[in-house]
């Protein structure tokens, strides 16, 4: 019987072992089929970068001294159009240093006050704002709008004149411009009862900025800005195909376009001129508490109740704590010069 139990328990020990051995097997297996994923997973990212880097795509869009002057073209028979002295339309557009910067955010603390209603992004990828502001800084030739300035569609000479170039003033252009908004944005909200409208945009910089202050006289711009690692970061791990910044021409696919559209709109804000109706946050400020609300709400003329907004978690995507070493190394050579401006660190978003 000793030596029958002595048995049972050698062959019960070596089933045991065999067991544990063939369950570490697999689990080591596992893990390094796993560690070996990540490997190419990451191999993958790099040369998708590091392609996407070399093909170096620059985006040549108009500054805001090109669109002011065309203006100032526009308005020659009419200097003092669009003054805004008995205009009340004050509408709130709130500009984002691209996407995954915290906007959407923003755009909720803003809307609080029951009385604004801010449309995010609509028809973004169109880009309409930015096509707007690029026709209106290519304007005419000064020359044809001299000779249009001489001419009086009310003259007794009309059908004997040169009327080949008879415009009507600029500032029926203008208002016809700012018609389009009121019709597209400004009448649905005011259909749905609310008192003030707005925009929230990830792909304006300031050149549009300029282009709807000119529409909108009394219109307020909130700018905001998040480090380009955590924006990146952010979108990179969202698991989207791919974003654009105009369909299908300018399309945001890797770290160096998203860099370079990121560093020309934090760029461009330098270009406004000073007095220009902005406000500037961080998202960096916005989450740690460090923004003034009421002065905020003070200069804008609403009432924000921003803990309404901060007590539910919307969103959220970045998966990786930080970006690879050629992401960050790619961000930080292509939007060095943004960084620098808004005071963000190459190092380190942290």
């Amino acid at each position: 019987m000793w030596a029958w139990a002595w048995a049972w328990a050698r062959r019960s020990s070596v089933g045991d072992s065999l067991r544990a051995c063939r369950t570490c097997g697999r689990q080591f297996w596992a893990w390094l089929g796993g560690r070996w994923g990540k490997s190419v997973r990451a191999c993958k990212r790099y040369r998708r970068e590091l392609w996407a880097w070399t093909r170096n795509e620059q985006v040549d869009l108009p500054h805001v001294d090109q669109l002011v002057a065309s203006v100032a073209a526009l308005h020659m028979s009419a200097p003092n159009a669009g003054n805004g002295e008995r205009d009340t339309e004050a509408p709130i557009f709130l500009l984002s240093t691209a996407m995954r910067s915290g906007s959407t955010l923003l755009q909720r603390i803003l809307v609080t006050d029951p009385r604004l209603l801010l449309w995010g992004e609509p028809f973004g990828e169109m880009d309409l704002v930015s096509r707007m502001a690029e026709m209106v800084s290519h304007s005419v030739s000064p020359w044809n709008l001299e000779w249009s300035e001489n001419l009086n569609p009310t003259s007794d000479n009309l059908a004997t004149s040169w009327i080949a170039d008879l415009y009507p003033p600029g500032e029926n252009f203008r208002l016809a411009l700012r018609g389009f908004f009121d019709r597209w944005l400004g009448e649905p909200a005011r259909q749905h009862g609310f008192a003030r409208w707005g925009l929230k945009e990830v792909r304006l910089g300031a050149t549009e900025a300029t282009l709807l202050q000119w529409l909108y006289p009394r219109a307020k711009f909130v700018i905001l800005s998040r480090h380009p690692y955590d924006c990146y970061r952010s979108l990179a791990d969202s698991g989207w195909p791919v974003c654009y910044v105009r369909r299908p021409e300018i399309s945001i696919d890797s770290a160096a376009a998203f860099a370079r559209l990121w560093n020309r709109l934090a760029l461009s804000w330098s270009e406004l001129p000073v007095g220009f109706p902005s406000f500037h946050i961080k998202y960096e400020d916005l989450i740690s508490g460090k923004v003034d609300f009421r002065k905020l709400e003070s200069w804008l003329g609403i009432e924000i109740r921003e803990d309404v907004a901060l007590s539910v978690a919307v969103g959220g995507t970045a998966k990786r704590p930080r970006l690879s070493r050629i992401e960050r190394l790619i961000i930080a050579r292509e939007a060095s010069a943004g960084m620098c401006a808004l005071g963000y660190s190459r190092g380190s978003s942290l």
